[in-house]
């Protein structure tokens, strides 16, 4: 029988880890160990305190992320899965995602302990499959420890695993990306997320960047477009940027951000989008340990976004995807018509970097490479298209005065 709640996906941030990578600039707290019990429980009282808000909906997605979610170990991990499956409303199939590090997955009794709790995708932060670039990205574990973890897994019966990557490392070449890519891809998963490295201000490597050896913008693109390539040749389909997925094993959750969906984030730092509001908490674990019990979890930002408001977002995120942008579903959505997108997209299509098909404008791999500039061409149309819009408006209230 089909439901007529919502879809919500939630998302639980665990904001501890080993080490802190040269590169990560996402809310996380290595040596923080000792808080791991107290926030834990925060985390429960939260998400028993929200519940009765979703209420009207149907949790088909839950992601742990992080930080390293793996590093909080099986028993806390499973108890607040016990805490979200029992308040929630979660149908038999949901996507239930874990991120983990590979040196914290390697025992398979502690992934199957996991799977049985309800757990049932596994993505590992694997980065590279070479040693050195692995330690020179502060990473704490080793190219063995990601076989491991994968066989861990297998073992467990995950069915369902994803591997991360990132290129554009400091002092990588194409020759190195190709073999990271291949070694990854003969562990056989599921599912591949092939990032290219941001060098975000306030890192270690933003400090150093200059002298890390960064590969160029040429170079990265490149390692992009053999990315996609070699990924297609290996069967998987590509449906995102940077995200490659074996047919049926693209990630739930994250479309739904890309879909502009309806998701509930618990945890410092983590964000929401539902009911029309966006909000997100303060990157602050003492806060929020603290806040919790007093039913004042502290916010960083609070807005309520019309419908109609939505229009930036939808062009933005959907030219992310492979599927791309549907002129019906933009017109029914905003009440607006599509054609003043169309000599643009015309333009992006003559220089390769778009495509229609099936009714659908979508960016080709030449097009997700400058998808930027695209977007940004995208919305000064659209802006443009408003301002006509609001000056005629204009013109009929003065003559309906004049009148």
């Amino acid at each position: 029988m089909k439901s007529d709640k919502k879809p919500l996906g939630l998302y639980i941030h665990i904001p501890f880890c080993a080490k802190k990578c040269t590169y990560c600039d996402f809310y996380s707290l290595p040596g923080a160990e000792s808080q791991m019990d107290d926030y834990v429980n925060a985390l429960q009282i939260h998400l028993a305190e929200m519940a009765p808000f979703s209420a009207g909906y149907l949790v088909d997605t839950v992601y742990f992320g992080g930080g390293t979610p793996s590093y909080l170990g099986e028993k806390r991990l499973i108890k607040i899965l016990k805490t979200i499956l029992k308040r929630y409303t979660v149908p038999r199939g949901a996507e239930i995602t874990l991120e983990a590090n590979p040196d914290s997955a390697g025992d398979w009794k502690a992934l199957r302990a996991l799977r049985r709790a309800g757990f049932n995708r596994l993505s590992l932060g694997m980065q590279s499959a070479d040693n050195r670039e692995l330690a020179e990205i502060g990473r704490v574990h080793t190219m063995d420890q990601v076989k491991a973890a994968v066989d861990a897994a297998r073992k467990a019966k995950f069915e369902n695993l994803s591997l991360d990557l990132i290129y554009g490392l400091p002092h990588q070449t194409l020759g190195q990306w190709r073999e990271n890519l291949a070694a990854a891809a003969a562990l056989s998963p599921d599912h591949l997320s092939c990032y290219g490295l941001k060098v975000e201000e306030g890192t270690p490597l933003f400090r150093e960047k200059d002298t890390a050896g960064l590969p160029g913008d040429e170079e990265q693109a490149d390692m992009y477009l053999h990315t996609v390539d070699f990924l297609s040749r290996q069967g998987y389909i590509q449906y995102e940027i940077s995200n490659f997925a074996k047919p049926g094993r693209e990630s739930r959750h994250n479309m739904k951000y890309w879909a502009l969906e309806e998701y509930a984030g618990f945890g410092p730092g983590a964000h929401s989008d539902m009911g029309g509001v966006r909000f997100a908490y303060v990157k602050d674990l003492d806060a929020y340990i603290q806040g919790v019990p007093t039913h004042n979890a502290p916010l960083s930002e609070r807005d309520r976004i019309p419908p109609m408001d939505r229009d930036v977002e939808w062009i933005m995120l959907g030219l992310r995807t492979a599927r791309g942008l549907d002129p019906k579903v933009f017109e029914a959505r905003f009440r607006r018509r599509f054609t003043c997108f169309l000599p643009f997209l015309e333009e992006c299509r003559e220089a390769g970097y778009a495509l229609q098909e099936e009714g659908r404008w979508h960016l080709t791999p030449q097009g997700f490479l400058v998808s930027n500039q695209i977007i940004s061409g995208m919305l000064e149309v659209l802006a443009a298209e408003k301002r006509r819009r609001a000056d005629a408006a204009a013109r009929r209230d003065y003559r309906v005065n004049l009148d």
